[in-house]
């Protein structure tokens, strides 16, 4: 009785800092709770993952395909001329240049590739670790590309 007679009165006087810190010490546990109502399939969380990774290693293969020949990058800086920037005449705002046709191919490859993999996989159960699988070695493929001396023969400019 005293000590728990000790220990309320001991949480009254403790400083903000200690109740801050208690309340921190608690705080993953909330998150372990979960939802009332989780998802019984991975399918449409596996769809986002891969289509994010898809858009990066379609943003570096179109990079490569861009570097290949001027009509090629040519057409891939009209693809990005909406974004703001692409072309302006003016030498004190400079260009981004073809980089803005690159970074359109991103998203096209992120939102066609998305509803794709959505539609296939909305019912179904996808292994975490092949959802794992395929966006880490999309992404690793991708920034493989971006380092010179695996594509000798592809500079980068």
């Amino acid at each position: 009785m005293t000590r728990q007679l000790y220990q309320e009165n001991s949480a009254d006087s403790e400083p903000a800092y200690g109740k801050f810190w208690s309340k921190l010490k608690r705080f993953p546990s909330g998150l372990s709770e979960g939802s009332e109502t989780p998802p019984s399939v991975s399918g449409p969380a596996a769809a986002a993952l891969i289509s994010a990774a898809i858009g990066c290693f379609t943003m570096m293969v179109t990079h490569h395909f861009s570097d290949t020949s001027k009509a090629i990058e040519k057409m891939v800086w009209n693809l990005g001329t909406w974004i703001p920037g692409s072309k302006t005449g003016d030498e004190l705002w400079g260009n981004i240049g073809s980089y803005t046709g690159k970074e359109t191919m991103l998203l096209v490859g992120w939102l066609v590739s998305w509803p794709i993999l959505y539609t296939l996989w909305k019912n179904k159960n996808i292994k975490s670790r092949t959802i794992f699988l395929w966006m880490i070695s999309l992404l690793v493929a991708a920034t493989a590309m971006c380092w010179h001396p695996l594509f000798p023969y592809l500079p980068l400019t």
